[in-house]
């Protein structure tokens, strides 16, 4: 008789062909934050067809969804979540050179990680320990997560904000790594992302009109306006960055510049503006020191051309907290699966990418690690190798924001890269994003980490002294539990309005046909004079 683990490993080894081409078919929509429509909507039809209850566009996101699938009464509530979207600037073919997707602009959007990968893994993890719970009769009720815009940290802090995490009895989630472990106590870090408005409502007032001795607004010295905002906040900002905190606990702030569509306009002074600000560290103290600076400069700079400034809170998220309990359970599963093999499809096409990069081609060209288990605790000891002692967190990625509402773990699988000649060699990126869309190169680690996942998700609803424990140590990690005297709450609040309506990167249909949110070009990246 077949074991409740038998049953995960045997329905996601039968369904593996249906896996891997809703996968390839989710890279191949590459839509980008906020503007998954395919990507969610295929999501949803499939999990209704699987059984669950989904609640499509939930938290107001409408690419984002909330799937349940409950067995009998009783029993925990076991969490995942899938993530679709595309990076702006990364459109390549599954080719082994350089080719980004015919017929729209160079820079559309591709999938990096890919979140592909990334959501079919949870996806197929989920359906694997329903399979099991139905069969073998085990109570629990499992949900699974739509979660859009990951790339700028968006839905998570969202759901978490409006309450839907609350009552989750633990939660299993994982993210394409060259590596194969789990992560331990160096969680990521938080991110906060906003937008700057800069508005010249009434730039007929920067002057009295009275002193000007003939008519015409384009004689008269003109307000600023919104652009000149916009660069000194830029301009004001890097001249600032060094004494925003020191030079320790891997901060990072960028910023991108939103277009306002005023180019067929030249002599009036702009409008509107907006930059967009994101910045990570390990603490949420550095965040509120950055974006007190943020602020400041925004006021001066509207103050000095003529201006209002608003700001619109894109995201907010917490640090990650650990849980040695649901780690050490993991990485007994992910013992018991075993580490991806790559078969010679896959390499061939990693040899073909070197020989098109003129290199020698390797009879392995992947990195080893990728087909290798790495104990968690040895990838702790590199994670922290250049970290000072202070230091808790790194990067930052949103599912911390699960770590806050239940015990979480954090499985990290095989996504190769190629194998560099030399130490210090880098390869383009186009050649991580091609591997990205090849079958033979993701489904092995694919598979690898959603049969993982739904034999933890299985031992959590079999075992109960298991998750006892690792409840345990998630109160005492986060300060009592959800609404202990130590608990962090979701920094966005409840009513908090999805940023969805921003101009955000996006594929549009015009009389042209389909495009980028850059024009395409007639030929070359811009379709003008080289200087």
């Amino acid at each position: 008789m077949s074991t409740p683990r038998d049953t995960a490993l045997s329905y996601i080894t039968a369904n593996e062909a249906r896996f891997s081409a809703f996968c390839s078919r989710i890279w191949d929509h590459a839509e980008p934050a906020w503007r998954e429509y395919r990507s969610a909507a295929d999501y949803v039809e499939l999990l209704r067809a699987e059984g669950f209850e989904v609640e499509a566009g939930s938290g107001g996101m409408p690419t984002a969804f909330v799937a349940t699938w409950k067995n009998g009464n009783g029993g925990p509530v076991l969490a995942g979540f899938s993530e679709y979207d595309a990076v702006p600037g990364n459109s390549q073919q599954v080719v082994p050179h350089k080719a980004p997707r015919a017929g729209l602009h160079p820079y559309t959007a591709g999938h990096t990680d890919p979140h592909s990968m990334l959501g079919t893994a949870s996806l197929a993890a989920t359906l694997g320990a329903r399979e099991a719970m139905r069969q073998h009769n085990i109570p629990g009720t499992l949900k699974l997560f739509g979660e859009p815009a990951e790339k700028v940290c968006g839905s998570k802090p969202i759901h978490a904000a409006k309450g839907y995490y609350d009552g989750l009895d633990a939660a299993v989630v994982w993210h394409p790594w060259p590596y194969n472990t789990v992560t331990s106590e160096t969680h990521f870090g938080a991110y906060w992302s906003a937008i700057i408005t800069f508005e010249a409502d009434s730039p007929e007032t920067w002057i009295d009109p009275t002193l000007v001795p003939i008519e015409g607004a384009h004689a008269a010295a003109r307000c600023p306006g919104a652009l000149d905002a916009m660069c000194l906040m830029y301009t004001t900002t890097k001249y600032t960055k060094e004494a925003m905190f020191p030079h320790a606990g891997s901060w990072t702030l960028n910023e991108f510049v939103l277009g306002d569509g005023g180019a067929t306009s030249d002599n009036l002074p702009p409008r509107f503006a907006q930059i967009q600000y994101s910045w990570r560290s390990s603490s949420l103290g550095i965040q509120e020191q950055i974006w007190r600076v943020l602020a400041n400069n925004a006021r001066h700079a509207a103050g000095s051309t003529g201006c209002r400034a608003f700001v619109r809170w894109v995201t907010k998220t917490r640090v990650g907290v650990p849980n040695t309990a649901l780690t050490n359970l993991t990485w007994k599963n992910l013992q018991a699966v075993g580490a991806p093999v790559y078969g010679e499809e896959a390499l061939e096409f990693g040899r073909e990418m070197q020989r098109n990069l003129g290199l020698e081609p390797m009879a392995d060209p992947f990195n080893p690690e990728a087909s290798t288990l790495m104990p968690p605790d040895v990838f702790e000891s590199r994670l922290r190798a250049g970290l000072p002692s202070w230091q808790k967190h790194l990067s930052a990625d949103d599912y911390v924001e699960f770590s806050w509402h239940a015990p979480t773990v954090r499985l990290l699988a095989g996504r190769p890269r190629l194998r560099p000649p030399s130490r210090g060699h880098a390869y383009p990126a186009w050649t991580y994003n091609a591997l990205s869309g090849l079958p033979g190169a993701i489904d092995p680690g694919m598979f690898v980490a959603a049969k993982t996942m739904a034999l933890t998700l299985v031992d959590l609803a079999t075992e109960p002294d298991t998750l006892a424990a690792a409840q345990a140590e998630f109160r005492e990690r986060s300060g009592g539990g959800v609404g202990g005297p130590g608990w962090v709450p979701p920094l966005l609040p409840a009513d908090f309005v999805p940023p969805v309506d921003l101009r955000w990167p996006e594929y549009v249909t015009t009389p042209r046909g389909t495009e980028w949110c850059m024009p395409t070009p007639m030929e070359g990246t811009g379709a003008g004079e080289p200087l």
